[in-house]
């Protein structure tokens, strides 16, 4: 904790089932210390047991979304036996870790982005289901300036925007605005400032409304047939839509579609 009572992470559940999670280390630019990391970590690794969370906001306290990993933390390390080398390689795992954790996550997740997100946090954003800015934000992937290559970053932004504006991303680490990032699909929407939490609310309520059941299956078969060649990605698919059909609330969408009413979820 930054001053040792204040929380790193902080947790806002709806009774939409929306919960909306908020870095809160404004001060250093909510990076991601190991652990800012594990507070993050762990409060997925909640979230993926409570059927009663339907949707998770991701944000960030302050004018910063998230500066990537704390410089200051790493440089420290330099100073250990091995040069750093031990912590180095335990941050990268814990932020891959991290990454996969959010993909993994039965329910989808939104990136609030309302400030600067750069290197970890680029992937932070890019990693996200969907990502809501604020048409004051901004992204890069800085790491060359440094001598750094924002390699783990790449492994995000490369399945989220095509390869070459990823690579320019990632060769001249030029800061792009909200309105690009949304041009190459790093962001779905931007918004003035004002109207940026409204926005993601309701597109979170939007989707907290359908069937979480169905929304498990398909966020899960979506980021498993990205990796798979294109027969075996449709045989997955389908192998996948023959169980939703089998799914109660299938049948009770289905037939509230033909009949012209409203659904009644079951989640099952």
């Amino acid at each position: 904790m930054p001053d040792g009572t204040t929380p790193l992470l902080l947790r806002q559940d709806s009774a939409a089932g929306i919960t909306r999670l908020t870095l809160n280390r404004p001060g250093s630019r909510n990076s991601l210390s190991f652990a800012m990391m594990g507070a993050v970590l762990d409060a997925l690794r909640a979230i993926a047991e409570e059927s009663s969370v339907r949707v998770v906001v991701l944000a960030a306290a302050g004018p910063v979304f998230c500066a990537g990993h704390d410089l200051r933390e790493i440089t420290a390390h330099r100073a250990d036996p091995d040069g750093g080398r031990g912590f180095f390689d335990t941050a990268m795992t814990r932020c891959a870790t991290l990454m996969q954790a959010i993909v993994a996550l039965p329910q989808p997740v939104i990136a609030e982005v309302q400030g600067v997100a750069t290197a970890a946090g680029c992937q932070l954003v890019a990693t996200c289901d969907l990502a809501v800015a604020s048409d004051q934000a901004r992204f890069c992937t800085p790491g060359v300036d440094i001598g750094l290559f924002c390699s783990t970053p790449a492994v995000a932004l490369s399945r989220a925007v095509a390869a070459k504006p990823a690579m320019e991303m990632l060769l001249t680490g030029e800061m792009i605005g909200a309105a690009e990032a949304q041009r190459i699909g790093l962001v779905n929407r931007v918004v003035p400032s004002a109207d940026l939490q409204p926005t993601t609310e309701s597109l979170a309520a939007r989707i907290a409304s359908r069937s979480a059941h169905t929304i498990r299956i398909g966020k899960a078969a979506f980021h498993h047939q990205r990796g798979l060649p294109l027969e075996t990605a449709y045989a997955h698919a389908a192998a996948v839509m023959t169980e939703n059909l089998m799914a109660e609330d299938a049948a009770e969408g289905i037939g509230a579609f033909l009949s012209k009413r409203q659904p009644v979820w079951r989640d099952r």
